[in-house]
């Protein structure tokens, strides 16, 4: 039986992922950073790891037991953990910019530190990384999340080049936007690291809380992350993957307008693009 270790398994396209992946006959390894959430995977049958990103120790303590448990073998790895950090790059501090790298970056780099041993030993692998729409478009109020997944989307092309013809796989899946607690969290870091009301950002702002805890779909062309997880095993099962898995209609749509237009064209769309969130 194929194995795969996926991060960032309480909710959203990693629980959905893992769910699928073990209904396609792989042993799942969910992973999730809070305990309470690890022993809710658990009870539902899952094999569970406690795995924060953050925290070296408990990645090399993860790929341990993985191993002890399949008897020396991966293979393939889903780096899904993450979160976006909102705000303006001139008020997003050190700490804040500091703390998004840690986790969407740092950590998805140690992990696949990781899992490239394994695959280099055993001649075979696959890894899969969520990027996002976000990775090659950038929009205003994101520059934390953007910078985190351009720094993914530059590693990932990177490693592609340094596997090539080794039997292992770099994959990008890159959703627009999807139905998730991407925004609750994206709140809670938001209102901690970012004083609103002494921004000259301030009305922007209070329209991106707006759409932070608007109930519902917050974008156009949302997708349930049921339906980007299919296509995260589709990713990560196909005998030919793809380099890039483009997952909603707006990820499509600018992934060629940034190829056909002139930069400011495109600015000034995705500018648009986000310029009525949160005002209705």
């Amino acid at each position: 039986m194929k194995s795969i270790l996926i991060t960032g398994c309480s909710s959203g396209i990693g629980y959905d992922t893992a769910i699928q992946m073990r209904a396609a006959g792989w042993r799942v390894f969910a992973s999730a950073r809070n305990s309470e959430d690890v022993t809710r995977l658990k009870s539902q049958g899952f094999e569970t790891l406690q795995l924060d990103v953050n925290d070296s120790i408990q990645i090399e303590n993860a790929f341990t037991e993985i191993l002890t448990m399949t008897g020396g073998s991966l293979d393939a790895f889903f780096s899904n953990a993450g979160y976006g950090q909102v705000g303006a790059v001139e008020d997003i501090s050190r700490d804040a910019l500091r703390e998004q790298f840690e986790t969407n970056v740092f950590g998805a780099w140690e992990c696949i530190r990781h899992a490239m041993s394994i695959f280099r030993q055993q001649g075979h692998g696959r890894i899969l990384v969520n990027s996002s729409i976000l990775g090659f478009a950038a929009m205003p109020w994101r520059g934390a999340y953007n910078s985190s997944k351009f720094a993914l989307e530059g590693m990932c092309d990177t490693l592609r080049h340094e596997t090539a013809g080794s039997g292992i796989d770099v994959v990008l899946v890159e959703p627009g936007p999807i139905a998730t607690r991407f925004r609750p969290n994206a709140l809670l870091k938001f209102q901690h690291y970012i004083d609103i009301d002494k921004s000259v950002h301030a009305a922007n702002y209070h329209a991106q809380l707006n759409r932070l805890q608007q109930e519902g779909d917050a974008a156009p062309f949302t997708l349930s992350s049921a339906t980007c997880a299919a296509v995260c095993v589709k990713a990560l099962t196909t005998s030919r993957p793809k380099t890039r898995y483009l997952v909603t209609l707006p990820t499509i749509i600018f992934w060629y307008l940034k190829r056909i237009l002139p930069t400011k064209a495109l600015d000034a769309i995705q500018r648009y693009a986000v310029k009525s969130q949160g005002t209705s």
